[in-house]
């Protein structure tokens, strides 16, 4: 990954309009009285800045964290902990959830495509997890969900932070279809950057191992492109919408980079798009942020 810096103009408007910026945004200062705090400061500014201006389309809502710290940078979310449906973000999860009741071993499947309930049309093929997770498939994700029951997912759920699903919930929503397993937007982010505090633990090597490959050729390759190169750990999902102006589904991107130690991590929705149309987003976004 291109190391995170701030172009001298950027760090210029930063400095002249600092002491009356008032901008939607809300920048949580970083804690501790380290030597770096002023350049984390200024960076966090300066993200508000490049988010606010070249991003301003109402469409795009946005969560920028420093993964490092786990503190807010930037965002542009209406009430972020207010559980809606987050579609297949959840995804990694329900695999935790398997994993624990089968011994950490996962089938090997057959995707169908629309014939075996997957989004895509056309057959995945042949899929393991690290696999399923690169193109997030619906009917990987519908045979590990089958026999779970919300009441298995709550220890997952407990254990990352997230608003737990019903106990008596079963099947599909456990996967992220519909809108029976709301999360708040906030507590998905920091469970992903838990999930890479965890990265040494079998289960979510793989998980990881799915999202770097999904920025390279997966559901989150506009990170990769955007970012031209695919040193990212992406997860897309596509779930209900919830604006006030509906539209058939909203598109979700979690993307962390870099892949091997994140610095930022990206929480993207983009209204009435799918998961991977809203990836393109969130490389242009990151882009920005890398030059």
């Amino acid at each position: 990954m291109v190391p995170l810096r701030i172009s001298a103009g950027l760090v210029i408007a930063v400095l002249a309009i600092t002491s009356g910026f008032s901008g939607r945004s809300d920048l949580t200062a970083f804690a501790g009285q380290d030597s770096s705090a002023p350049a984390k400061s200024l960076f966090s500014q300066s993200a508000v800045l490049v988010l606010e201006r070249e991003f301003p389309s109402s469409d795009i809502s946005y969560l920028l964290f420093d993964a490092r710290t786990g503190a807010l940078l930037s965002s542009r979310w209406d009430d972020p902990a207010k559980p809606i449906p987050l579609g297949s973000l959840v995804k990694p999860f329900t695999a935790l959830a398997y994993g624990e009741t089968h011994g950490n071993q996962f089938p090997s499947h057959t995707c169908r495509g629309e014939a075996s309930g997957c989004w895509q049309v056309h057959p995945h093929g042949k899929l393991n997890l690290v696999s399923a997770i690169s193109v997030s498939c619906n009917s990987y994700f519908r045979a590990l969900a089958e026999n779970l029951t919300g009441e298995q997912l709550i220890p997952i759920a407990k254990r990352f932070g997230l608003d737990p699903p019903e106990p008596t919930l079963s099947g599909p929503p456990l996967m992220g279809l519909g809108d029976r397993w709301p999360i708040a937007p906030v507590k998905m982010a920091r469970a992903y950057l838990e999930l890479f505090h965890r990265r040494d633990q079998p289960v979510v090597r793989e998980i990881l191992a799915g999202m770097a490959q999904s920025a390279r050729s997966g559901t989150g390759k506009g990170v990769g492109q955007g970012l031209n190169h695919p040193d990212a750990l992406v997860k897309t999902g596509t779930a209900p919408c919830t604006h006030a102006h509906p539209a058939p589904g909203d598109g979700f991107v979690i993307a962390m980079v870099p892949a091997n130690q994140p610095e930022l991590l990206l929480l993207v929705r983009v209204h009435s798009v799918p998961g991977a149309t809203a990836s393109i987003a969130a490389g242009r976004m990151l882009h920005r942020l890398e030059e």
